[in-house]
Formats: C-alpha cells, structure tokens, sequence
C-alpha cells in the first residue's frame, strides 16, 4: 500500500465539478490548489512475476502529472487517461496519475512549488523512473522538475515525438519526425557535467587541471557546438523535405490533370481511419490499436458505382494540443487534406468525448486552411459505443454516417455518400474533335470526366462530362444524336 498522506482527498469543490456544478477558476479553494489528487484505474503495473522475469519485461515506470486550469474534472481526468495511453503506446508502465487544481500552471515547476515535495515522495514510493507532465514544458520547468524529483521529466510534446519517430516508417516520415525532434530539442539543450564545460580558447594556458595537452581548442563549449550541429541538420532535413513536396504536389497535379476527385481521412489518433480505408479499398493498410499507428499516408484509388474513378488518401492522426512542431513538419503530408475535394472526418463513437475530438480536428484542419472544405462526418466505433451516446451524435449530428469498421456495418451506405458527394463536372455531352485539335482533347482530359473515346475517320469522337467554359468550346463540334 503507498503512502497516500501527502495527498490531500477530494475537496467539496472537486465533487461538485464531478456532478457537473460549474466552477471557475476564481473561486478555487486554497485546499483544492493545494490539492495533488489521483485519478483512478490508470495503473498499468506488472504483477505476479518472478524478480528475474521483472528485470526483463521493465519498461519505463512512469508517473503522469497533470494541472487542471478550466473545465470539469471530468475533462481533466479524460485528457490524463488520454496520456496514459500515450505514454502506453511510447512503452511506458503507468503506475500513478497525480492532478493538481490551479488558475494556471507554476512558470518554475509546473505544479506548485510545495507540491513538488509530494511528487518526489510519490515517485520513490513507487519506485518510478520517469515523470510525464500533461504539458508542454519550458526549459527551465523541466530543469527544476529533474533537479527536484531526481528523476527524468518528459512532457506531452516530447512523448508525442517519441511515438511518431517509433512509427515512422517512409523516408519522408522520418525526415519530417526528426525535424520536429530537433526543433523541440534545440532550445531545451542543455549540458550535463563536465563533458560540456568549456575549452580553453588559444594556447590553453591559466593552470590548473584544465589546461594542458589536448585541451586547446576553438573555445566553443560542446553545446555551443551541438546547437550549431543541430541547426545545419534542421537546414538539410528542410531541404530534403521540400523536394519531398515537389514530389507529392507533382502527384496531385498529374491527380488533377486526369480530374479524378480527391477524398481524403481525417480524423483523431485511433479512431478507425485506416479500417475505413480497408473496407472501402481492401488497400491491406495497418491496423493497430495503438495511437499515431499510422504516420505514413496511403493513397488507393477505387472506383464509384457507375464507373468513376477517385482516390482515398489515409492520413497522420490528430490529438488534442498536437505540438505545433508536428504540425509544421507534417504540413506537406497534411496538404493530402487541404487539397482533397471531400474530408471523410472519422470519429471514435465509443470515446468519452467525441465532441472534443472532433473540435481538436478541426483545429489541426485550420492550421492547414482545410477548415473550409466539404467535410462528411463519419462516427465508427458504433458496435462498442454506448447506446445513448450514439443516439446524442445522431441529434448532434444528423448528416452523419455511423458505421462499425470492424463488423463491416454501414459501409455501404458509406461508400454510397461518399459517391454522392463527390464533384463530378455539370455538362455531359458528345463532341467530334478533328485530329488537328488535340490540343482541345488534352484539355477535355485534363479538366472533365472522359466516358468513352472512339476514333472516326473525321476526328476523335469523346463522350465526356465537362464544366459550362469548356462544353461552350465544344459546342461547334458536338456529335449528332443518332
């Protein structure tokens, strides 16, 4: 049993934020600022194992903290289960997740001053390794943090990092997580120990057991010369991932040329996105229960009812508070969105609150001026979410698709709006095209929808669907209806 002293129980305030009394930051009781409580059934611990077996399953042990500033408690509790389950995914074993109640996070240790004290006590108790704040950390918080607990801090945006540069698999996303790596990393470097004291400038003399042979160098410190090495890294990989783009924006164009209509997935980490993919392409993409389990985008082309042809692109998940690192990194993969004709938003019915998830997509899908596009909202999940929750999404959202990936429920339907909401040029029509005017047929490709070709003696004959300006220029060469 762990000493729970130093933690105070749950305030009057705390249960009445749980029942849903509105309470705001201005009234905080000093007790309940002072207050580090826990939040149940987080644990993930290992149990019943030989002292040898421990030695080999040990993962990191960690202790999630998080500051409550606004909203109830249930939303604070929702946004620490959310990462422990990050911290899962990244390998870690969660063993306690601590919430305190402020107006706002400590500028020097996060969490109150004092109650670092009880940190540290909770993280020997409990024989942790390692602390997660539900944060992003300054330097200096995460300086004071470590110097404190005696143990590493990690925050939310570096656990998130560690996850995508596990997951990564193409070159392209490798170079865009390291970028986002470096970019965390560079203002937080700092030294440990002598290892990055600093060289003695010119002839090394001044005595003492720093000078000497082998000493004399540029007078750079080793992290002056990280950062620099850093920096000329984070120009090549910047380099390296605009010709990346070039490459991606010359596949929409060739996309474009041949008008066959984008749709592209989006949605929260693990909300089904790559099961709807399968089930509607058979395209064999990953599924994993896992956040961020897909990094790389996938891109399959599939065909509607009557024949037309278009693509699905697969997309990188979004969270709450995705680091903006990620977002600038990723923003050539995410253009994927920005530039489809329809975003087919996937959301986790069986989620706590879906809601919220789909106010952090949107957010994401602003950053990248996608905010504005068709978007079909699709609730998957439905054969495990709860009954009254799906009946509130329904009144919520009463264009919505609910479907189940997994048992293959409401795909059809699916598949049948998606089809109904694609473009599709206004005008069909019949046109005789002489041979001298290819340049005319190039365009009819490249701007509307080609149905058939067959070639006459006189000329090409298309039968194509196109918009108004290009259907007037066909109009001296339309087919006679036989």
């Amino acid at each position: 049993m762990r000493n729970q002293e130093s933690f105070a129980p749950l305030t009057d305030q705390d249960l009445d934020a749980l029942l849903g009394a509105e309470v705001t930051t201005g009234e905080l009781e000093r007790e309940d600022r002072a207050a580090l409580r826990r939040v149940a059934g987080l644990s993930t611990e290992l149990t019943d194992v030989t002292e040898v077996e421990y030695r080999q399953l040990r993962l990191e042990r960690v202790v999630l903290v998080g500051v409550w500033t606004e909203g109830t408690a249930t939303d604070a509790e929702n946004s620490l289960t959310e990462l422990a389950a990050l911290a899962e995914t990244a390998g870690s074993e969660v063993l306690e997740g601590l919430i305190q109640r402020r107006s706002r996070p400590d500028p020097a240790t996060y969490i109150g001053r004092g109650k670092v004290d009880d940190l540290a006590a909770e993280v020997l108790a409990s024989g942790a390794d390692t602390v997660i704040c539900d944060g992003e950390l300054s330097p200096s918080q995460l300086r004071n943090l470590e110097q404190r607990t005696k143990v590493k801090v990690v925050d939310r945006t570096a656990l998130i990092l560690d996850i995508f540069a596990q997951h990564a698999k193409s070159k392209e996303g490798k170079a865009q997580v390291e970028l986002a790596q470096l970019e965390y990393l560079l203002p937080r470097l700092r030294g440990w120990g002598e290892s990055l004291s600093r060289q003695a400038g010119g002839s090394g003399r001044g005595g003492g057991a720093g000078g000497g042979v082998g000493t004399r160098g540029p007078g750079e410190t080793k992290l002056e010369t990280d950062r620099r090495r850093i920096r000329h890294r984070i120009a090549k990989l910047r380099r390296e991932i605009k010709s990346m783009r070039v490459v991606r924006q010359t596949k929409r164009a060739r996309r474009g040329r041949n008008a066959v209509p984008a749709v592209a997935i989006a949605g929260y980490t693990n909300a089904g996105k790559s099961s709807i993919l399968n089930r509607l392409t058979g395209a064999g993409v990953l599924v994993e229960d896992a956040l961020f389990a897909t990094l790389d985008p996938t891109t399959r082309r599939t065909d509607t009812s009557d024949g037309r042809i278009y693509t699905l692109s697969d997309t990188v998940g979004f969270v709450r508070h995705l680091p903006h690192q990620i977002v600038e990194a990723f923003r050539s993969t995410l253009e994927e969105v920005a530039e489809a004709d329809l975003v087919v938003h996937v959301v986790d019915g069986a989620h706590p609150d879906p809601e919220e998830q789909v106010r952090a997509v949107h957010e994401v899908l602003a950053e990248v001026g996608a905010d504005k596009l068709p978007e079909l909202l699709v609730v998957n999940k439905t054969d495990v979410a709860d009954e009254e929750t799906l009946l509130r999404l329904k009144r919520e959202w009463p264009d919505a698709v609910f479907v189940s990936a997994h048992a293959g429920r409401g795909i059809d339907e699916l598949r049948a709006t998606i089809e109904q909401r694609l473009p599709r040029p206004a005008v069909e029509l019949r046109a005789v095209l002489p041979y001298a005017r290819g340049d005319l047929v190039a365009r009819v490709h490249r701007r509307g929808e080609v149905l058939g070709t067959t070639h006459l003696a006189e000329g090409t004959l298309l039968h194509v669907r196109v918009d108004e300006a290009l259907a007037a220029e066909l109009t001296p060469y339309l087919a006679n209806e036989e």
